[in-house]
């Protein structure tokens, strides 16, 4: 079977969306770092949406700052790939084309530093996880002894992180008398524009000075909000989308309908125009981020650890389990809705509804171990903050904990049946380290609480917040996770 290409376009069956504008003609507008499945679902369709409608000088430029993969697949398919849109209504197949580069940062720095200093390039955009912002997540500072800080401080034209592409590329434009481009942040982190212009400007501000008031005066960092639920891509999916399209894509999307992007409209080198294509564009994301990582995010994080440690694979098997859907509308409704600000005009209770029937689609197989994924980085954000809250009201938490205490058995690193876990973190041998090989529920949580990183300095002096999540933990230990869940 041949390959999805520029060649190989006109043979798509009707059915499926292309293209419809001159690709050699598009120009690139937007650089974006960290092309993964999520950009490639969520902002580069939107683009693509702006591209069709007629304004094709915003073509992407994809970096990966890693991984030579996506290129790799998508090279030879001249940066197209299928996004598979599935749902009880049915599926939806849509080939995108708003990707006209791919570069692999570690093979050419060079490239991408000039592609990012070019003054066509307007906007720079990321989606490299919340590890990608070398930062303390406890915080939101940057780690100024981060390895690939601490390298890129001292070898700026040859950066490795994220953070270094974008101020070595800033200070080339500052040099050639360029305006800056526009930094957008689309990771999940509370007030990520306001994130990455902390992390940016102090790592300018290490490097220059002058470089750093010249980032704090002069770019715009604005803040989104994003939701697409993309799950890794798998075999079945490659065969199932090579059987509709009848030609092979080496990485296609296979994700739910449903899309949401709210974005600060901050944009001073100009934008495309999302807004018209279904992104929402306001002046304060803040409350909608919030409602999203406390709602989506926490039950997310909450299901994966708990689902994992009971047995389950997928989302939707742990949604078809005794209790899940129960216990995380309890955690919703009790503890996390009273934290939020108010959304005017926004039916909530709708929204939590909507997030349970995603949750269920056995279309998507949305494996837990891949939401389970840096959960040092996700805690933060997605549960303390909510459980922070509900300390100063003096107010329950106890599912918000039992979350919690499932991330500190995850992390610990074997299951319920003592196997071990191949836990992916950026702490996981840290805490294997301080583990020492016990595996007891007070080690655990000790170990767990010595992580400032994660939990700052007040919620291990919390004297409430230090007995609920062992409590929690001692139940999950006790108990296990599907008789934990079972019992609300």
């Amino acid at each position: 079977m041949d390959h999805l290409s520029n060649a190989t376009l006109p043979r798509l069956p009707a059915g499926v969306r292309r293209p419809s504008y001159d690709r050699a003609a598009a120009r690139i507008g937007i650089v974006h770092l960290g092309v993964g499945a999520f950009h490639r679902a969520h902002q580069a369709v939107y683009t693509e949406d702006a591209m069709d409608a007629g304004d094709t000088g915003w073509a992407i430029a994809g970096v990966s700052l890693r991984s030579p993969d996506t290129r790799d697949a998508l090279g030879p398919q001249d940066g197209l790939y299928t996004v598979a849109a599935r749902s009880a209504a049915g599926d939806a197949f849509r080939v995108i084309g708003s990707l006209a580069q791919l570069l692999v940062a570690p093979e050419d720095p060079e490239a991408v530093l000039a592609l990012m200093a070019a003054p066509e390039t307007r906007i720079v955009s990321l989606t490299v996880t919340e590890k990608g912002y070398c930062h303390h997540p406890a915080t939101g500072t940057l780690d100024e002894a981060h390895p690939d800080i601490v390298h890129d401080l001292a070898n700026p034209t040859l950066p490795r992180s994220a953070v270094g592409f974008l101020i070595e590329a800033l200070d080339r434009r500052r040099r050639a008398g360029h305006a800056p481009f526009t930094a957008l942040s689309c990771d999940n982190l509370p007030a990520n524009g306001e994130t990455l212009a902390r992390v940016a400007t102090r790592f300018a501000a290490l490097r220059d000075p002058a470089l750093g008031d010249w980032v704090a005066a002069h770019v715009a960092f604005p803040s989104t909000m994003v939701d697409r639920i993309v799950p890794a891509t798998s075999a079945a999916d490659r065969a199932f989308v090579a059987e509709t399209l009848g030609l092979q894509d080496a990485w296609p999307i296979v994700t739910e309908a449903f899309s949401q992007w709210v974005i600060e409209d901050h944009f001073p080198a100009g934008r495309p125009a999302w807004d018209r294509h279904g992104a929402t564009l306001v002046a304060d994301v803040t409350p909608f981020e919030l409602t999203k990582l406390r709602l989506l995010n926490a039950s997310h994080s909450s299901m994966a650890y708990l689902g994992y440690l009971a047995g389950h694979e997928t989302v939707a098997d742990a949604m078809a389990a005794p209790g899940f859907a129960a216990f995380l509308r309890t955690m919703m409704d009790e503890e996390i809705t009273p934290t939020l600000p108010p959304l005017p005009g926004f039916d909530l209770e709708a929204y939590k509804q909507s997030l349970l029937d995603r949750f269920r689609n056995p279309s998507l197989r949305h494996r837990l171990y891949q939401i389970a994924m840096d959960g040092s980085q996700k805690l933060p954000q997605r549960l303390l903050g909510a459980i922070r809250d509900r300390l100063a009201a003096g107010q329950k938490f106890d599912h918000l904990a039992m979350g919690v205490a499932a991330w500190m058995r995850y992390a610990a690193g074997r299951d319920e049946a003592g196997q071990p876990i191949p836990v992916q973190d950026p702490l996981a041998a840290t805490i294997r380290d301080r583990l020492a090989g016990r595996t007891d529920a007070a080690a655990i949580h000790q170990v767990g609480l010595s992580l400032t990183e994660v939990f700052g300095a007040d919620l291990p002096a919390s004297t409430a917040f230090v007995a609920t999540t062992r409590s929690a933990l001692d139940r999950l230990m006790a108990d296990g996770a599907e008789k934990v869940v079972a019992g609300g």
